[in-house]
């Protein structure tokens, strides 16, 4: 009896509870739809709330799970732990409705990029079996098979593809691509040759057939498909290419050529690819050291038909460069500047030439017009100071290094160092003393570990008798640092010199003469003076007429030759 009394009361609360599921379902159903309205509405962040609200109220509604889920995953600010909760909600769905195609593939393509790509598989797996027409699941599933290494399965599925839609260029590019890293001859040529079967009229099919029996290495074969191309459409560039690939590797430097000009006189090659051709020609042209026309012809021939494409005047300019022809490599450049002169970069190259050519009038020029289309470029300051200092403007090199020290890092210690450093040598040139050391030390102090800094001042004193055993030490550091460095080689024996240590002087400028990659005048002057003090008098005249005719305006020089003895400047 007391069991009997108390089941109705159960019995109540039971269905009490199923009365408060069934509201909170419907509730759930009602915040689902309202979300999805929100959304036309592109309301975002009412659509994520009203969704988190329904799955509080109903989580086992799978397409509530599935929308919320895809909300985690897409959030700007999910994390990859938020990102796979949200997987896991979608996961919820496909797993208790395979069947709703728009929801699986979205949820297929989610998988891939959590880099779930087993698990991709899987699902398009499914898809393609549930919905066996469905050709955008297959090449999914292709793409899926693929990232996992299966690679066979990924090319019997495009061939199912094919099936359906027939052969297709980009599917057969994809499969000799797979058969190539599967190293499957066979299967490469096969795929060529039926891409070719299936339109041997189409220029394209056999361009392609040509060039895998090319890398196959079957020559005759390629040459019958790749001139077969030629006569269906004359005009393809890259047909050209292909044959001018295979006589290179065949050694057939005359029909290389030819298919070569071609290539480059085509009309549907882009810019881009005849740059990288004629990149690669001019490489094999300098490797070659061919100093015919060959590449000066073809660089003619491409700026007849892009006279204003930059990238082909700069390529000029450093082929020109790399033959020694400064004058052709700075006109080409100069092309460049004018094309783009925003280019800060295109004016240090154009400047850099410039020096090279030892141009240094026109360089000042150039640096004029640089500044004024570059007007905040530290780089170019920079390298304009010593420019004016080379044409004894050296007011004008101080502005220059002035100006780029405003511009500078304040904390590229290297920089502002080197750029003081350069303000020395130009008060030097102006005889100013007490500034000059004053800036020599402030490089210095900047960065100690400057050598260049260290070699000048230690000239600087050298030349003016100045605390010659200070020059001596910064002198010595400086040769420790460059140790083959004939400019500082130069400097420790002058400093030597000047004290009167002349054996010693004669060891380091014997040094400096033996690392110096060109003949320089004053080393040479410098080298005459110090034989001169050694006693070797015939060997030191030798060397004064060196190096006058190397400076054959140096007053200096003519009274050293003609008189055969040392004068002190």
């Amino acid at each position: 009896m007391l069991v009997a009394m108390a089941l109705p009361p159960a019995i109540s609360r039971a269905a009490q509870n199923d009365a408060v599921a069934d509201t909170d379902r419907r509730k759930a159903d009602f915040a689902y739809y309202e979300a999805l309205r929100q959304r036309e509405s592109n309301n975002v962040d009412a659509f994520f709330e009203l969704l988190r609200y329904a799955h509080q109220l109903d989580p086992d509604n799978s397409i509530v799970s599935y929308y919320l889920g895809f909300c985690y995953v897409t959030m700007n600010n999910s994390t990859r732990d938020i990102a796979e909760e949200g997987y896991q909600l979608m996961k919820k769905h496909f797993d208790a409705k395979p069947t709703d195609y728009d929801e699986a593939l979205v949820y297929a393509n989610v998988a891939g990029q959590l880099g779930h790509d087993e698990e991709a598989v899987g699902i398009l797996d499914t898809l393609a079996k549930l919905f066996p027409t469905k050709l955008e699941v297959r090449a999914m599933l292709a793409s899926a098979y693929a990232r996992n290494g299966m690679l066979r399965e990924a090319i019997a599925t495009y061939d199912t593809l094919e099936a359906y839609n027939g052969k297709s260029l980009n599917l057969s590019l994809r499969k000799i691509n797979y058969y190539m890293t599967l190293n499957d001859t066979a299967g490469i040529i096969d795929e060529g040759r039926r891409l070719y079967q299936s339109a041997p009229d189409n220029a394209t099919y056999n361009l392609l057939l040509g060039t895998v029996l090319m890398q196959v290495e079957q020559n005759d074969s390629a040459m019958k498909y790749l001139d077969r191309a030629q006569q269906l459409d004359p005009e393809n560039g890259m047909t050209y290419l292909t044959k001018a690939q295979l006589y290179y590797n065949e050694g057939d430097s005359v029909n290389y050529d030819k298919q070569i000009y071609h290539a480059l006189i085509s009309k549907n090659l882009d810019v881009k690819n005849k740059v990288e051709v004629l990149t690669d020609y001019v490489r094999q042209m300098l490797a070659e050291r061919d100093s015919s026309q060959r590449a000066e012809n073809l660089f003619n021939v491409l700026l007849s038909q892009h006279p204003h494409e930059k990238e082909i005047h700069e390529l000029y300019s450093q082929y020109y460069f790399t033959q020694g022809n400064y004058k052709g490599a700075i006109e080409q450049m100069e092309y460049v500047t004018d094309i783009d002169p925003s280019s800060a970069n295109n004016w240090l190259r154009l400047l850099y030439l410039d020096v090279m050519a030892e141009e240094y009038t026109k360089a000042v020029g150039d640096v004029k017009k640089a500044i004024e289309y570059n007007p905040d470029s530290v780089m170019l300051y920079t390298q304009a100071a010593p420019i004016f200092y080379q044409v004894k403007d050296y007011n004008g090199s101080l502005e220059m290094y002035k100006k780029a020290l405003e511009l500078a890092d304040s904390t590229d210690y290297m920089l502002r160092s080197s750029l003081v450093g350069g303000m020395g040598d130009a008060y030097s040139a102006l005889n100013d003393t007490t500034t000059a050391i004053k800036c020599y030390e402030e490089a210095l102090e900047i960065d100690p570990g400057n050598s260049l800094v260290m070699n000048n001042l230690a000239y600087f004193l050298a030349v003016r008798n100045i605390d010659l055993d200070r020059a001596e030490r910064l002198s010595a550091q400086a040769v420790k640092e460059e140790p083959e460095n004939a400019t500082v080689l130069d400097t420790y024996a002058w400093v030597f010199f000047r004290k009167k240590e002349y054996k010693l002087a004669l060891t380091y400028i014997e040094k400096a003469i033996e690392y110096s990659e060109e003949a320089i005048p004053e080393i040479i002057e410098h080298y005459g003076d110090i034989l001169f003090m050694n006693g070797h008098f015939d060997e030191a005249v030798e060397r004064w007429e060196e190096a006058l005719k190397l400076n054959p305006e140096s007053e200096i020089l003519q009274r050293k030759v003609k008189n055969r003895t040392y004068f002190n400047e």
